[in-house]
């Protein structure tokens, strides 16, 4: 029987309140027995975050972007093995230099990556895990390189679909890639070559369908809808508030629950005061996951428009989708990326084409009108998530991808004293 994988956990920022499937598939691995060590990139500075999060974040790797110690980890690598610390330099700027974001990143991340790669071998680290395609991959492959620690990374939706410079370098490099979608690993291979496609690896986000159970049908008197997304030009809110001045021409009561922060909150709120039915609108920023669960006990239907940007950003497969289905709540989404693989139209819930708010409202007054529709789609969504977007099984199958790549130590040879 294979040894519990000790495993390091690289992302962006930590803790951040939208990526919840970050912490919890930790969890569940830890669960599993893995010994889990977090290395995020950067310390994130808001003013909500789960508990869970908090209790994590107490014995995160958090590092600077310079000190005494990260120099020290510069110097051992290059005493120990130059040739490899000023390949690495080479490759990674290089590889980089074609985009801004890229290149500025590299140049924040690899001094630190340099100093996660010697703690790494240092604690007999078997496997690196990054979520994202971007920075967090990028320090994974530094590591790879430094160390020889195999490592794989998951992409999720804009962190692929906007910017995609060493990608296939990235998958190729890897022990293994993650794609949360077919949607997703179509797009990796197509980067990557055909070579790489049973490298790439289609593992689903999951939610804890324990915590978020089956809810018996509502009884409103009031039709209730709910949507939960940050404030960002993805996410469409100005076609929700466009089909909800539809819905309210059409004669129909309903109150519209909006939970998230970001940076076009202003504008949308600026559009909800001038849409006329201001009054049916709660907005009540960020909340944490039992909050959530609240408002979901309460919701008759959970909505999301989004749309693709101007410059190619649009959504993986979200979790607050998977969470409403998990519920039993009937969801009304935009037909785009890896969605409809999660929402079966016309089963879990109704699909209509981004950015066409007649449409939209035409699904949500179907709903309204019909309260055993509204009962189907919602057992066909908890039944869905239970069979293929469930937390527990899907960082199972993520962590016998992990348990199946333990590193040989002798490869950690030559390692810096």
């Amino acid at each position: 029987m294979n040894k519990p994988a000790k495993i390091a956990y690289i992302m962006s920022r930590f803790p951040k309140l939208t990526e919840t499937f970050i912490l919890y598939e930790i969890l569940a691995m830890r669960e599993m027995g893995a010994q889990v060590e977090i290395y995020p990139l950067l310390r994130e500075k808001q003013p909500w975050a789960h508990k869970e999060a908090l209790e994590l974040t107490e014995e995160a790797h958090f590092e600077p972007f310079i000190s005494m110690d990260i120099l020290k980890a510069q110097w051992r690598f290059i005493r120990c093995c130059p040739g490899k610390y000023f390949r690495t330099v080479v490759e990674i700027f290089a590889g980089t230099l074609g985009s801004m974001n890229f290149f500025s990143g590299a140049l924040g991340i690899f001094l630190k990556s340099v100093k996660f790669a010697y703690d790494m071998a240092r604690t007999q680290v078997t496997h690196v895990h990054a979520h994202f395609a971007t920075h967090p991959a990028v320090a994974a492959l530094i590591i790879n390189r430094l160390t020889g620690i195999p490592f794989s990374f998951t992409a999720h939706g804009s962190d692929l679909h906007v910017d995609r410079t060493m990608l296939g370098k990235k998958v190729r490099a890897s022990r293994f890639a993650v794609a949360i979608s077919q949607y997703n690993k179509e797009m990796m291979v197509k980067e990557s070559g055909e070579a790489c496609r049973e490298k790439v690896r289609v593992v689903h986000c999951g939610v804890s369908s324990d915590f978020f159970a089956f809810a018996p049908d509502k009884d409103n008197d009031i039709f209730q809808i709910l949507c939960v997304a940050s404030f960002e030009e993805v996410k469409g809110h100005k076609y929700l508030i466009q089909a909800c001045q539809l819905l309210a021409e059409r004669g129909h009561q309903f109150e519209v629950h909006l939970i998230g922060a970001g940076p076009v909150q202003a504008q949308v709120e600026q559009q909800i005061q001038q849409s006329g039915i201001a009054e049916r609108f709660h907005v009540h920023g960020g909340q944490t996951r039992p909050q959530v669960l609240e408002f979901l006990a309460k919701a008759d239907v959970k909505v999301l428009a989004s749309v693709r940007t101007a410059n190619g950003k649009r959504e993986g497969i979200p979790m607050v989708l998977m969470e409403a289905m998990a519920c039993g709540v009937p969801v009304v989404a935009s037909r785009i990326s890896g969605i409809p693989e999660l929402v079966e139209d016309e089963k879990a819930g109704l699909l209509f084409t981004p950015g066409d708010s007649s449409a939209f409202a035409d699904a949500l007054e179907r709903l309204i009108q019909d309260r055993a529709l509204r009962v189907h789609m919602g057992a066909e969504g908890r039944e869905m998530i239970v069979r293929e977007f469930d937390l527990k099984k899907n960082a199972e199958e993520l962590y016998s991808l992990f348990l199946g790549d333990q590193l040989n130590h002798q490869e950690m040879a030559n390692m810096p004293a």
